[in-house]
């Protein structure tokens, strides 16, 4: 067998082999789901058990967002410098092992400093799975980067679906100590043993993949060098905008439909406004992330970002001033979520197009700590709110954030990238 001919199976071994690490990771997103999306189930049940209050027992989900979230550029630094081949193995396993160690400690939790560790460990857990998944689908896809981590992220995004009605059953026919200790159990070993078979593209193993139809470097950045570009800091502030928008009105979601008075009128197959919406919602949310990757893929990550957030900015003037209707709630709010989910898919991309693949994880890592970043922005919405008495401006406001996203993308993020891209 010729050399050419070797080198063509082994590329096509290699195109198709990569879908199979693309499927573990979407399952391992899936897994930890439950620790954000499937928190909210726990939180009645804590309470009538141990007279805690709400804000205790929220404190405990805030020090899981902290620590998901902002010790994901260590974790994903680990996995770069352990390499290809060792790196996502031990720290998706890592992971997989102080999920099912985070969710048992909530299962014989007797006191709020017990519940507070469980969420810590969880929390470094969820982070470590989450980063270098993305980070491997980032690695693996040069040519489809976009629709790549879209799917991956909208494991993390749907994943509770499957889910919400087991863990509801559990919770109402066994105790909530049952649904943490089972499920934790479950999904941390599913991760730990998916964790295994992973790996990371090795040096040169794409290049003979199609040509991606985006620009991207020919250099990749360390993560000092990274920190030190303009480029970065303009994709954290549109990240910040862009979540601290979609929080400050998915969060308030049920004050807003309550205050529209919409909240309980039942509106199909009986259920309410508020209960269809949330399903829409949550398809709406998982559906936008690839949508929006391979929309990216095709037409450039800053004309996306445009459509996107330009669509977004829309649909929260019009649920501020249509949304008083049961239909135009679920429409609209539908569309909001449709707009904003993609950010964990076209964020991630261009970070890896511009920075290069060797130390996409922890790049893009720190990237992510927007997320945390713009959480602490959720509460203007209440203030605003106090201040006028209406939601109207809450609105006014997310649009013109979007807006403002909008044209940061088009001119200036995308003529700053052009350059970037030459000079590497």
């Amino acid at each position: 067998m010729s050399v050419a001919s070797t080198t063509t199976i082994t590329s096509v071994a290699t195109r198709t082999t990569r879908w199979g690490y693309l499927a573990i990771c979407v399952i391992c997103m899936i897994m930890i789901a439950n620790l954000q999306y499937g928190w909210t189930f726990f939180v009645n049940p804590i309470n009538k058990a141990h007279g805690w209050s709400l804000a205790e027992i929220q404190f405990a989900f805030s020090l899981f967002i902290a620590l998901e979230t902002w010790l994901t550029p260590i974790e994903g630094w680990i996995a770069d410098v352990l390499g290809p081949q060792r790196g996502p193995k031990l720290v998706v396993a890592f992971g997989g092992a102080m999920v099912a160690i985070g969710w048992i400690i909530n299962s014989y939790a007797e006191s709020l400093g017990m519940l507070y560790l469980g969420a810590l460990i969880s929390g470094t857990g969820g982070g470590a799975v989450y980063a270098t998944c993305v980070g491997n689908a980032v690695k693996w896809f040069p040519d489809r980067r976009g629709l790549a981590v879209g799917l991956t992220a909208a494991g993390y995004g749907a994943g509770t679906a499957l889910t919400v009605i087991p863990i509801q059953y559990v919770i109402n026919n066994y105790g909530y100590q049952s649904a943490f200790l089972w499920f934790g159990i479950v999904q941390g070993a599913v991760v730990f043993v998916l964790a295994w078979l992973l790996r990371a593209p090795e040096p040169g193993e794409l290049a003979s993949a199609p040509a991606a139809k985006v620009a991207q470097s020919s250099r990749s950045y360390n993560p000092k060098d990274v920190l030190m570009t303009p480029v970065f800091w303009l994709l954290y502030i549109m990240f910040v905008m862009v979540s601290a928008s979609g929080l400050m009105a998915t969060a308030q979601l049920a004050p807003i439909a309550k205050d529209f008075n919409v909240s309980t009128v039942v509106i199909l197959f009986g259920l309410s406004t508020l209960s269809l919406a949330a399903i829409v919602d949550n398809i709406c949310n998982g559906g936008a992330r690839p949508l929006f990757g391979w929309v990216s893929d095709n037409i450039g990550r800053e004309n996306t970002m445009a459509l996107a957030f330009g669509l977004g900015g829309i649909s929260y003037w019009l649920l501020g001033t249509l949304g008083h209707e049961p239909w135009g709630f679920v429409i609209f709010a539908a569309l909001i979520f449709l707009t904003w989910g993609e950010i964990f898919s076209l964020f991630p991309s261009t970070c890896t197009d511009t920075f290069g693949p060797k130390f996409a994880t922890v790049n893009l890592s720190l990237l992510y700590t927007a997320k945390g970043t713009s959480a602490f922005l959720v509460p203007v919405a209440n203030l605003i709110k106090g201040a006028t008495g209406s939601w109207h401006m809450v609105f006014v406001v997310t649009a013109l954030m979007n807006f403002i996203v909008v044209a940061l993308a088009l001119f200036v993020l995308k003529p700053l990238r052009a350059r970037v891209m030459r000079q590497s």
